[in-house]
Formats: C-alpha cells, structure tokens, sequence
C-alpha cells in the first residue's frame, strides 16, 4: 500500500485488517517504516504492507528514508494499492509514485479515498487519466466501497501456492528507551536497512515484525518503539505508539533490552526490565555502545548493572555495538539459552525433595506467633517457570519465597527467565 503522506494508508489498514494496528493521526508523517500486516478477504490470505507517505522531493533525511522504504515495499510486492485523495487533484508526489509503478511490472489498484458520499465518486473520472485502469472509490474512515476494493484486490493477486503448515516462530522484542540503537540492532541482524534509522529519538512508531536467522534457527523479530515515562509523551502518535510497543512485549517469548553504555542503566531502563518480569518474558540485557564508551564510562556502566538491575541478576548481559557489530555475534547462543530453559520443568518429586531439605535448613520465619508449613509444590507451567507452593499456617512472604527461587536457581538452569511462584493455601 503507497501513497503520497496523509491520504489515509494508515486507516484504510485498519479498516481491510479490522483493528486499529497502525498508528493514525491527522498530520502527515506518523508511518514511517514499512510494516507487514496478516489479512484474508473472500477465503484468501494475503500480507499488506503499510508504508510512509511517498514524496517527490523529501525535505530532509527522515523523509529521504520513509520514500526508500516505500520503493522497497513496492519491490517486492506481488501487487500494489496505490491511495489517493479522492477530494484533491493528482499532486506532483502522486504522479511520482506513478511513475514508478509503471516501470514496477506488477498489478496496480487504484483506491480513491476520502469518497465519503456520491458527489465525491461522481467526481472521479479525472483518475481514469491515470492509466491504472478504474479507480475504486472508498471511504476508509467510514468502510464506504472497501469491500468492492478488496474483490479487485484478490483479482489481481498471483494464484496462490500450497504452503505447508509450520510451527509458530518464537517472538523475540527488542525494547527500550528511545534512541538507544533498537532499530540499529534490527538492521545488523538482518543486514539490510529495513527499518529507518535516525538520530532523533522516536523515529519508530509502529512494532516492525520481520524474521531473521540467529545461529541458524529462525525467529520472529519485533523492534518497538521506545518506551518512555508518560509525562514525556508530548504527541497522540508517541502515546499510542508507546501502547503498541507494550502490547508486542506482552506477546514476545523473549525481551532484548538495550540500554545506552554511555547514560549507563537509569530508571526508565529498571521500570521497563519490570514490565518485562511482569508479562513473563525471558530478557537479556544489551549494553549498546560499547565501542563509543572510554574506560571511565565503562566502569560506570559496569557498576550500574548489579546496582540498578540487581533484581535481574539472572538475565545475561552482553556488550554490543549495534552500528558496528561488536560482539553481536554472541546473541543467537544467549537467545537460544535463554529459550531453551523457558521451557525446562522440574519433576514434582524431585521438587519437593529438595523443598523439604531447603526448609529443614532454613525454615519459613515465624509470622504472627505462627510458622507457615510447606506441603506441597508443584511447576504448574512453563514459559514463564510457575511454581504453585501449597502452604499452612499463615503466609510464607515475599523475603522466603526469593529464598526459594534462589534455591531453585541455584540448582536448576532457568537462565534469562523470570520464575513466579505462587502460593495456596491447603485445606
């Protein structure tokens, strides 16, 4: 999907996919890097890609990036659905993008948005002059012709080839605070430039799914857009694009959290390695900018990470430079560790041996004239570790039971995980 900026891409995504995935807002300029979408009309699926407003001539190198993106898009595309304004004339960016798709060698749909009532479609023959054939009048903000656009669509795709079924891809997000090399990293794994990257923080807006090899073995990767404090949200597309970063770490296996070598860990990086432990995730740690730190800097970045991310002791932590590739090379052994001990689980009896030999040693303290029992225990699930203590006699709380996942740590490899244990009370 193309189009000069503003024109309505973004919302006519939303509306073909049925929910709001792609960041909208009335200025120009919010897409920004491509992003792929899963979507099915009439019994056949097909992947709809969203790009940035195409221009003629770009005013700077933010907007030189989103036109790059917009070309590649449309390179490997089996079909493209060019966006117009249905109540403007064609603009020197539209006839640009025109261009272009002529010399594409593939289908090309013209959707004639903004035609919210007959007077407008009325209007259209000026797009026959086009020569991509009719344009399809629709309204993407009211739903009005997207379904006729659709049957043109899926008219014009390739026949579609079998596709054996395939085990879902672990989902690994890469998360932080802005401008901290998250789309840096993303690029340097796939070695291209998938993804825009800037100077200025916040250049990513939308979650960009891609997958890529590490080690051989695939994977599904998310960079995010990066997550800041509420009250440094100034923009509607900065807060709903913050939203959507939270809502890919909810859905990933694992977290990459990159942090800045040269601010060393700071606060927002805690709260977000929280919301990590919080979701389930596994996590690993990324020290970015390694190359860019003197040795003053990396004493102090080095101090930081059992001070700040002590509660986190368990994630890897690796020291990278995303724009050089320092070290980068160790990632796909710590993802696959990491990924290996999410699933691991401990047989009940061999867990409760050990249970009864870690509280005959150190018995749960007394609390209220009364010393809590443990009967039982459990792993009642994996990805992330779940422990179920059955308990009587009052509550264990929170300082015995980091007791307890010290011991289980210590004696089971569940490296990069967050373990939850639970407590019930027996009857």
């Amino acid at each position: 999907m193309v189009g000069r900026p503003n024109v309505g891409k973004s919302t006519l995504v939303n509306r073909i996919i049925g929910r709001r995935a792609a960041v909208v807002e009335e200025k120009a300029g919010v897409t920004r890097d491509r992003r792929e979408f899963e979507a099915d009309w009439a019994g056949r699926d097909f992947i709809l890609v969203d790009t940035g407003g195409w221009e003629v001539k770009p005013d700077g190198e933010l907007t030189v990036s989103i036109r790059e993106q917009a070309e590649g898009a449309v390179s490997g595309a089996d079909a493209v659905l060019l966006v117009v304004d249905a109540t403007t004339g064609v603009t020197d960016d539209d006839s640009g993008m025109i261009s272009i798709l002529r010399g594409a060698g593939v289908p090309v749909v013209v959707a004639a948005n903004k035609a919210d009532d007959v007077l407008v479609e009325r209007d259209l023959d000026r797009l026959w002059g086009l020569g991509l054939g009719e344009p399809q009048p629709v309204s993407a903000y009211h739903g009005r012709g997207v379904g006729d656009l659709l049957d043109r669509l899926v008219e014009v795709l390739p026949d579609p080839e079998e596709m054996p079924e395939v085990e879902p891809l672990p989902s690994i997000a890469i998360v932080g605070r802005p401008n901290v090399g998250k789309s840096t990293l993303l690029n340097r794994l796939l070695g291209s430039e998938r993804v825009i990257v800037s100077p200025n923080p916040g250049t990513t807006r939308d979650p960009i799914d891609v997958y890529v090899e590490l080690g051989g073995s695939p994977y599904r990767l998310v960079d995010t857009a990066g997550i800041r404090r509420k009250a440094k949200i100034g923009e509607d597309a900065d807060f709903y694009a913050v939203i959507r970063a939270r809502e890919a770490l909810e859905r990933a296996d694992l977290a990459l959290l990159m942090t800045d070598a040269t601010d060393g860990v700071t606060h927002q990086d805690q709260r977000i390695a929280s919301e990590v432990i919080e979701k389930g995730g596994g996590l690993i740690v990324l020290l970015n900018k390694w190359d860019a730190v003197d040795e003053e800097q990396r004493e102090s970045a080095e101090r930081s990470l059992p001070e700040r991310f002590g509660f986190v002791g368990w994630a890897p932590a690796l020291r990278i430079s995303a724009l050089t590739g320092l070290r980068t090379d160790r990632l796909a052994d710590a993802v696959e560790t990491v990924l290996e001990a999410r699933g691991r689980r401990i047989p009940t009896g061999r867990l409760n041996r050990e249970i009864r030999e870690w509280t005959a040693a150190h018995p749960p303290p007394v609390r209220k004239g009364r010393r809590p029992k443990i009967h039982y225990a459990v792993q009642a699930g994996t990805a992330p570790p779940t422990f179920v203590v059955f308990v009587s006699g009052g509550e264990l709380g929170a300082d015995y039971l980091r007791f307890l996942e010290g011991r289980i740590r210590d004696n089971h490899d569940f490296t990069g995980n967050p373990i939850h244990l639970v407590t019930r009370a027996k009857r």
